[in-house]
């Protein structure tokens, strides 16, 4: 903590650097609190914290994060998570703005993740097939893994991605 605040004063004039590096001393203060154990290799809610954690702190940005509800990792679920960060991380790099919502909820056997941004959007079939993020990272991942991904954006009227993955395996 001291070596944060130390930081922190250094880094006064950047108030983008502040914020990333209060965010973060924040969420290891809440998790040393609050947190139940498990991992991100164990547990879902874990795994979610981490990928809106390391987005936080490479793209400085807020991501606002609800988790209801809780299961274990598996091969399939992990890909759930893997697609949910990529999202994040898509949001963090392209939609221009200082937060994104992360709300992931886990009912009647099924994990249903949303993160949506409010920024700038894009026209999704202006995506160049280059461009992996979307189709390879998220909606091509979901579907090997018997889950679902659908993509809800347009310029300027921010992005919201969608993820479904049964439990039942």
């Amino acid at each position: 903590m001291l070596h944060t605040l130390a930081l922190i004063q250094r880094n006064a004039d950047d108030s983008r650097e502040v914020s990333r590096l209060a965010r973060g001393q924040e969420r290891q203060l809440r998790n040393w609190l609050y947190k139940p154990t498990g991992s991100p290799d164990e547990r879902l809610a874990a795994a979610l914290e981490a990928a809106a954690a390391e987005v936080e702190d490479t793209y400085a940005v807020s991501v606002d994060t609800v988790i209801v509800g809780d299961c274990a990792v598996n091969e399939h679920v992990q890909a759930l998570v893997q697609a949910a960060r990529e999202a994040l991380v898509n949001a963090g790099k392209h939609a221009k703005v200082p937060t994104v919502s992360l709300y992931a909820e886990v009912e009647d056997g099924t994990v249903s993740v949303f993160v949506r941004d409010r920024g700038t959007g894009f026209d999704l079939d202006t995506v160049a097939d280059d461009r992996h993020g979307v189709s390879g990272s998220i909606v091509e991942r979901m579907t090997r893994h018997g889950g679902s991904a659908e993509i809800r954006t347009a310029p300027e009227s921010g992005t919201e991605v969608r993820l479904k993955m049964g439990l039942a395996r």
